[in-house]
């Protein structure tokens, strides 16, 4: 990606909000409206991500709900290179913010693990193989989904300043502590030994 300068503040404030309102679409709950499966946000945790998708038994409905949002990130960031080129950052910000506060729903959104990830890749496709491979490992090894979301968004920033990417590791600090203010519960679970493993239901 270019340098910043050059770019006006209206336009990166323009292609933030572009990125926001991609962000802000609840595709786990249109996916599991549509396929009849009923109001996401009363199953499980009532987080709208593919996580809880996965709740309702669905594997299919999970793995599209994933790949849905993990393709917010990205293709608001594409959008807003091939516009502006350096302003990716600034778009896949926007589309995480809109992810974990959509317009839509009253500002009550997801948790921005698979959006962070969509965003990773299309910023520098190896930071999102760093993601995948700590996200899958600590999911896989604990079968606990939260701890290995929150242990791939604490990988970016180091993995950003080792790859030599300045311009996107300010992002990943950022979207590191939302990530973490989001999971506060899991987080508290965690210690307590009362966070829900992966294919368990959980009512928190």
């Amino acid at each position: 990606m270019n340098d910043l300068a050059g770019i006006a503040v209206a336009t990166l404030g323009a292609l933030m909000l572009m990125g926001y309102l991609l962000g802000s679409i609840p595709f786990g709950i249109i996916l599991t409206r549509m396929a009849g499966a009923g109001d996401l946000r009363s199953i499980g945790s009532g987080n709208i991500g593919a996580t809880n998708v996965l709740r309702t038994g669905r594997k299919g409905l999970a793995a599209a709900t994933l790949l849905f949002d993990l393709g917010k990130g990205a293709v608001a960031i594409a959008i807003a290179e091939a516009i502006a080129p350096g302003s990716g950052p600034f778009a896949g910000l926007g589309a995480f913010f809109g992810h974990l506060y959509p317009i839509w729903l009253k500002f009550n959104g997801g948790k921005g693990v698979a959006t962070l990830l969509g965003i990773a890749i299309a910023l520098y496709w190896p930071l999102g193989v760093v993601f995948a491979v700590v996200w899958l490992s600590v999911a896989f090894a604990t079968r606990f989904s939260s701890l290995g979301g929150i242990m791939a968004a604490a990988a970016m920033p180091v993995a950003a300043w080792w790859f030599g990417r300045e311009q996107a590791l300010w992002v990943f600090v950022v979207m590191l502590g939302f990530v973490l203010w989001k999971h506060r519960s899991n987080i508290q679970r965690l210690i307590a030994g009362t966070e829900p493993k992966i294919g368990k239901s959980s009512a928190a």
